[in-house]
């Protein structure tokens, strides 16, 4: 992590710095700029990865940076009704008046240039040409339309190249001698870079640590084949998340065997070498998110595609809306959609039934919807939702209740979000059992599995500094795993398990709230008796003095301490 890589924080610093110092300050603008750029280089160095693996292997590999390219603005509109040698002329005469040599779009190419050529080059060729990358027809291209390279300053593009080319060294060292695999430095320089929103974004969206996502991951074990969505996917953290176990997952069955637990305790690899061709496909085909702000759905797409997924399914969407009308789609969703934001009533889509604007429930209810009968959600919800008293919460709980297996509700500390937001949260865990329309002949939770995480091995303040060990986060998954009902009944343990029955009850009303259920333990404490405690306060007043010189005191504070030792007896 890079806490542990001064070095790499400090030119990642020094990056940042120089976008704000050039005028470009708003931050997610300055990341997404950063990201074009962290792009470019990847896609470069993955590419000349992959041809030299090619030519070891003796395999076929066309290069994305083989032949000429000729920019959208300049291909001729065809009618549909060109014969074949037509269009050869066409395509031939296009290539010969605009064509542009690929291999001068590769970093390690343009970076050689001065700077004004260089920046004229990025600006009216390679950032062209990353947008047209996979094609017309391809989801990236069309979420890249919009995407504007707004860096003017040509110093200000040396000196990212330059920082970006030093940030990458520093990475092949780390890999080299700590023995982390590249892609898990990369993604921890760009979750550095996202850190840098230090304030929720608009409708309470923010940051998920990666900590927690690899903790939901754990929980759920997403599988090889298994649908799997975030219905506000953001940059796409939890996509990867689960990308990223079942990774390491088929890795571990490969044969793997030299994968340690990183800083937080989870065992992970964002290396796909283990994949077969089908599996690889199987699994970027089953990963699915969508965002209401362009701008993060491009952050995602470049997220996804940065870790090998090549045609991320990351999509402009409203999923509260009446445009969007998937249902029983997805095995597995895990989310940790905006809180206390409210979509115009109007907007609701008419399947969602709750009578509320609130997102966080309205979240969760189409999460139900979303979910295969028989897939699990994983899902982050402000602690209100657990007992708030209004009709909607104590709809909704019901719901998780009785068509769904709640499985867990784990209560996390105010500061997991910092600097974000203090809002205390819970992850909330469970499996439809009945359709939104199906008669419920018997209640789907028997038992919920209460957890209260008291650290989650970061420091609850806003540094959220790395501290030793990992917190609960392993307790967490072990027990989970492990739970069951006798092993489970102590309500003074930081874990439990309450009966559906109590929780269902006319006093609980289906409050899920931790503290609802959790028996206190009060310790006995044993004080001094008064007489000697007031002797301690007079000693400490004027020393060792015998009676008779203290009963000469007339007035003060010794004067009123004997009087009330008096009253003590």
């Amino acid at each position: 992590m890079l806490q542990n890589s001064p070095e790499l924080k400090s030119k990642i610093d020094q990056l940042w710095n120089k976008f704000w110092s050039s005028g470009i300050s708003n931050p997610l603008t300055a990341i997404e700029q950063i990201t074009y750029l962290l792009f470019m280089k990847r896609l470069d160095e993955l590419d000349l990865k992959r041809k030299s693996d090619a030519e070891w292997t003796g395999e076929k590999y066309t290069s994305k940076f083989d032949g000429i390219w000729v920019p959208p603005e300049h291909r001729t509109k065809l009618s549909g009704r060109e014969s074949a040698v037509e269009l050869v002329e066409i395509f031939a005469h296009d290539r010969r008046k605009y064509g542009i040599d690929k291999c001068t779009l590769r970093w390690s190419d343009f970076k050689r240039m001065q700077a004004e050529e260089m920046l004229q080059h990025v600006q009216s060729k390679v950032f062209p040409f990353l947008k047209d990358l996979n094609g017309a027809e391809s989801n990236f291209t069309h979420h890249m339309k919009n995407a504007v390279f707004i860096i003017a300053k040509p110093a200000l593009l040396v000196e990212a190249v330059k920082t970006i080319d030093d940030i990458f060294e520093v990475m092949e060292r780390d890999s080299r001698e700590n023995g982390q695999a590249f892609q898990d430095i990369q993604g921890d320089v760009y979750e550095m870079l996202l850190s840098e929103i230090a304030t929720a974004g608009k409708n309470g969206q923010f940051r998920t640590p990666r900590h927690i996502i690899k903790l939901m991951a754990d929980l759920v074990q997403p599988q090889l084949g298994h649908n799997i969505a975030d219905p506000a996917c953001g940059s796409g953290g939890f996509l990867l998340g689960a990308y990223q176990y079942i990774v390491t997952q088929l890795a571990i069955k490969a044969g793997t065997r030299d994968l340690a637990p990183d800083e937080d305790g989870f065992t992970r690899t964002s290396v796909a070498a283990a994949l077969t061709e089908k599996a690889q496909a199987i699994l970027t085909s089953s990963l699915w998110g969508y965002d209401i702000d362009a701008t993060m759905v491009r952050l995602g797409l470049m997220n996804l595609m940065m870790h090998g997924i090549d045609e991320p399914h990351i999509d402009y969407k409203d999923t509260l809306s009446k445009s969007y009308t998937e249902e029983s789609e997805y095995d597995i969703v895990m989310a940790n959609p905006p809180f206390t934001g409210s979509i115009d009533k109007g907007d609701i889509n008419e399947n969602l039934q709750l009578a509320t604007t609130k997102t966080e429930l309205l979240f969760v209810e189409n999460i139900y919807r979303l979910l295969k009968k028989g897939g699990t959600a994983c899902v982050i919800v402000p602690q209100g939702v657990l007992f708030g008293s209004g009709g909607a919460f104590k709809t909704l709980r019901q719901l998780l209740v009785d068509r769904c297996d709640l499985k867990a509700v784990i209560t996390m500390p105010s500061g997991v979000f910092k600097p974000y937001a203090g809002v205390s949260t819970a992850i909330m865990l469970f499996t439809k059992v009945w359709g939104p329309k199906d008669k419920v002949t018997q209640p789907a939770t028997e038992n919920v599995w209460f957890y209260e995480m008291a650290a989650d091995g970061y420091s609850l303040d806003d540094k959220r500094s790395k501290q030793e060990g990992n917190g609960d986060l392993q307790d967490i998954v072990v027990k989970y795993h492990s739970r069951n009902v006798a092993t489970s009944s102590d309500r003074t343990a930081k874990c439990f398990m309450v009966p559906r029955t109590e929780i269902a009850d006319e006093k609980n009303n289906f409050d899920l709230s931790l503290s609802r259920y959790k028996a206190n333990v009060f310790e006995e404490v044993h004080y001094d008796a008064p007489g000697v405690i007031l002797d301690r306060l007079i000693q400490a007043e004027v020393g060792d003095v015998d009676e008779t010189e203290l009963n000469k005191v007339q007035s003060g504070i010794i004067r009123e301490l004997l009087a009330l030792k008096g009253m003590v007896g």
